[in-house]
C-alpha cells in the first residue's frame, strides 16, 4: 500500500494570488508569519491583466484606474517604483448615436441628466420595495426617449458589468450609494478614473509575487477545505497543506467552486449562490501617437451596438493607446467572432468621429473577463434580483480558522483595485490579531 505524503505545514495559506491575496500575504511575511499562496491560473494578478505592446509601452486588459481618494493604491504604486500620470480627459463624453454627435443640451441630454439626478437622490435617502425586484432593464422601458434610454443603457452596463434585466434597481442604487454617487463612479477627472500606472497594474502584482518568491505557487487551484479545531487542511492540484489559518480571497461566485468540511453556513452559501461575475471585453488599440488629439477628444460613448466607453489612456510622450470597454450581453455577442471581426466591430463606429487611421492600430490587445476560467468576470460579484442579503461589503466574519478578503468585501472602494489592498490590509490584521504568539516571527529570515 503507496504510502500517503503528509501535508506541506505552514502558518496562512493564502487562496487566491490578486491584488487582494498578494497584498494579505506580503503584510503576512513582513510581520514573520509563515505564509503560502495558491493560484489556480499561470500567472499571479487575478482581475489585473498588463501585456507589452509591439512599441514597448504597457496595456492593462483588466483593473487599471487610480480614483479620486484610491490612496493605498497610489502609495503602493510609488512604493513600487512605477509612474503614475493623470487622465487625459475632456470635461464631459461625447454621445454618439452612429455617424451623429448627440448634443450636450438637447432633449436627451435634459432627459439623461434628470435620471441621474433622481437615481442620486433615491440612493441617499431609500429606495420604493417595489425596486428591490424591479429589473434596471425593465425600469429604463419607462424612460420617455429611445436615444436617452439607449444611452442610460450603455452608461449602466459599461460601469457595472452587470446583466440588466438579472439586477434590481434597488441593488443598483445601493452600489451608487456604496461608491459615493454615480456621478463619481463615472468621472475620470475627479472621479474613479482619474489617473494610470505607466508600467501597467499588474506590474504591482508581478513585483509583489516575485518578494514571496517561491511562497506563491501558481497552477494550484484548491478543491476543497477541510476545517477542524486545530486548523485547516487545503486539497489543490499541487498537493495537500495544512495551516492554522486561511484566507479566502477570490470572489463569492468562484469560491463556490470549492467544497467545505463541514459545510458552509447558510448565509455564505446563499451569498456564494445568489451572487455571478459580471460580463466584460476589454480592447487596447496602439497607435504611433495619440492622432485623433489633433481633431478631438476620444472620451467617447457610443450607442450602436455594440454600445461601448471608449478612453484616450495614452502615457505620456506616446504611443496612443485608445481604451474600450463592452459590457452585459453585448459583451458576449463578441465572443462568436474571430479577432479581426471583433476589431472591426469595435474600431469602425470610431473612424468618423477620430479619423480613418483608427482602423489601422500597430496592435491590438483584447480580453473577454467572462471567459476566463480563473477570474469569470468583472469588476466584482453581482447580486442576482431579489436577493434579500446585503451584498456590499461581502460579510467577512471569521469562521473558525477561516477569513475573508478580496475587494467584494472592502469597506470602501469595493469592485476597485483599491478595494482589494484594503481587504488584503484588514484580512492580514485580523488573522494575526488572531494567532498565538508563538506564530509570529516565524517567517522571518526564509527567502530574505
Amino acid at each position: 500500500m503507496a504510502q500517503q505524503t503528509p501535508p506541506r505545514a505552514t502558518t496562512v495559506v493564502v487562496i487566491g494570488a490578486g491584488m487582494a491575496g498578494l497584498i494579505a500575504a506580503r503584510a503576512l511575511h513582513r510581520r514573520g508569519i509563515d505564509v503560502l499562496v495558491l493560484e489556480s491560473a499561470q500567472r499571479p494578478g487575478g482581475r489585473v491583466l498588463t501585456e507589452t505592446t509591439v512599441l514597448g509601452s504597457r496595456v492593462d486588459l483588466g483593473g487599471q484606474w487610480i480614483g479620486r481618494g484610491h490612496h493605498r493604491f497610489e502609495a503602493l504604486a510609488a512604493e513600487l517604483g512605477t509612474s503614475v500620470f493623470a487622465m487625459r480627459t475632456p470635461s464631459r463624453a461625447t454621445v454618439v448615436d452612429g455617424d451623429a454627435v448627440v448634443s450636450n443640451s438637447g432633449v436627451v441630454a435634459v432627459v439623461t441628466n434628470a435620471v441621474l439626478l433622481m437615481w442620486e437622490i433615491a440612493a441617499r435617502v431609500g429606495t420604493p420595495r417595489a425596486w428591490h425586484v424591479q429589473s434596471v432593464r425593465s425600469w429604463l422601458e419607462h424612460v420617455p426617449n429611445r436615444r436617452a434610454r439607449r444611452l442610460l443603457d450603455v452608461i449602466v452596463s459599461v460601469s457595472t458589468t452587470a446583466d440588466l434585466d438579472r439586477y434590481s434597481v434597488r441593488d443598483f442604487l445601493e452600489l451608487i450609494r456604496f461608491q459615493g454617487g454615480f456621478r463619481t463612479m463615472l468621472s475620470t477627472a475627479g472621479g474613479a478614473q482619474e489617473s494610470l500606472i505607466a508600467e501597467g497594474a499588474a506590474t504591482l502584482a508581478d513585483r509583489l509575487a516575485a518578494d514571496l518568491g517561491d511562497r506563491v505557487i501558481l497552477d494550484s487551484a484548491v478543491t476543497a477545505i477541510h476545517r477542524d479545531d486545530d486548523g485547516v487542511t487545503i486539497h489543490s492540484a499541487t498537493g495537500t497543506y495544512r495551516a492554522a489559518k486561511v484566507i479566502v480571497t477570490v470572489p463569492p461566485p468562484m469560491a463556490a467552486r470549492i467544497a467545505h468540511h463541514p459545510a458552509l453556513p447558510a448565509a455564505r452559501i446563499r451569498l456564494q449562490d445568489n451572487t455571478y461575475m459580471g460580463s466584460v471585453y476589454k480592447a487596447i488599440a496602439v497607435y504611433d501617437r495619440p492622432f485623433w488629439r489633433d481633431r478631438a477628444h476620444a472620451e467617447l460613448l457610443l450607442l450602436t451596438e455594440p454600445g461601448s466607453a471608449t478612453f484616450d489612456t495614452s502615457p505620456p510622450g506616446g504611443p496612443g493607446h485608445l481604451c474600450i470597454l463592452v459590457a452585459g450581453p453585448e459583451a458576449r455577442a463578441l465572443d462568436g467572432l474571430d479577432s479581426a471581426a471583433r476589431r472591426a466591430a469595435i474600431l469602425g463606429p470610431l473612424a468618423t468621429h477620430l479619423g480613418p487611421d483608427v482602423l489601422a492600430p500597430h496592435g491590438w490587445h483584447e480580453k473577454s473577463w467572462h471567459q476566463d476560467q480563473h477570474v469569470g468576470g468583472g469588476y466584482a460579484a453581482l447580486p442576482d434580483i431579489g436577493i434579500d442579503d446585503r451584498y456590499l461589503p461581502a460579510d467577512t466574519t471569521p469562521l473558525g480558522h477561516l477569513h475573508w478578503a478580496g475587494t467584494e468585501t472592502a469597506r470602501e472602494h469595493a469592485g476597485y483595485i483599491e478595494g482589494a489592498i484594503e481587504s488584503g490590509e484588514r484580512a492580514c490584521a485580523e488573522v494575526a490579531a488572531a494567532l498565538p504568539d508563538s506564530s509570529l516571527g516565524r517567517d522571518t529570515d526564509r527567502g530574505r
